[in-house]
């Protein structure tokens, strides 16, 4: 048996976590104050090059069955009803979510040992605040909202591209483009958010807000 790499070998690939800690008394009083905290730190960070993308999450849905799937998209909005993501409602999350609504995000914000997961559930925003978004987006993407039929399945990127194209021709640069039907937000009202920070040892602070029945919010340690 050859010598184990501790290059590739995922068994021995170790990193020591020495960020401060987080302490109950420094968190705000609702979750989404201390997410917004958070977030700023950490587009802080990627302004300086330390994290990538910090409003990439990882969604995770399931099927009326049980049976789960992740995804990486982008947070667009956040507020204290909760985190927009945009979408094809026929893709396999958007579907997914007419199923069955419950929901998981995580920020796994790496560089800074730090990582936020949330529970919750989805509800799609309204028209209007899907069209004011969808304006917002660069003209190339609101192409690519068309072309794509997503999570279907294509013969070839060039079926693809010809669909681009084609779109292109029609709604040439500057020219408006319709919101599609089948395209929009998805606002996720979180039951729980957990924010994790690294620590030595593999002690991590775990805090985790859970909401009541009353509207307010309970906080939670979790072990480690």
């Amino acid at each position: 048996m050859t010598d184990r790499d501790p290059v590739l070998d995922p068994a021995l690939m170790r990193k020591q976590y020495r960020a401060e800690g987080l302490d109950e008394t420094e968190l705000a009083d609702h979750p989404m104050e201390q997410f917004a905290r958070w977030f700023a730190q950490a587009a802080l960070a990627a302004a300086q090059g330390a994290v990538y993308e910090p409003n990439a999450m990882v969604v995770s849905t399931a099927d009326a069955e049980g049976r789960p799937s992740s995804r990486t998209v982008l947070l667009k909005q956040y507020d204290e009803q909760g985190f927009v993501f945009f979408t094809n409602y026929e893709s396999r999350k958007g579907l997914d979510l007419a199923e069955n609504p419950y929901v998981s995000l995580l920020f796994p914000w790496h560089p800074m040992a730090r990582q936020v997961v949330v529970t919750g559930i989805a509800r799609r925003t309204g028209r209007d605040e899907t069209a004011a978004y969808f304006r917002t987006r660069p003209h190339g993407s609101q192409l690519g909202a068309w072309a794509s039929a997503q999570s279907s399945v294509i013969f070839s990127r060039a079926e693809l591209d010809a669909s681009y194209a084609e779109l292109a021709a029609r709604y040439p640069e500057g020219e408006q483009v319709p919101v599609p039907p089948n395209w929009g937000g998805f606002r996720v009202a979180p039951q729980s958010v957990e924010f994790w920070q690294g620590r030595e040892n593999r002690l991590h602070d775990r805090l985790r807000y859970v909401a009541e029945a009353d509207g307010s919010w309970r906080v939670e340690r979790l072990s480690p």
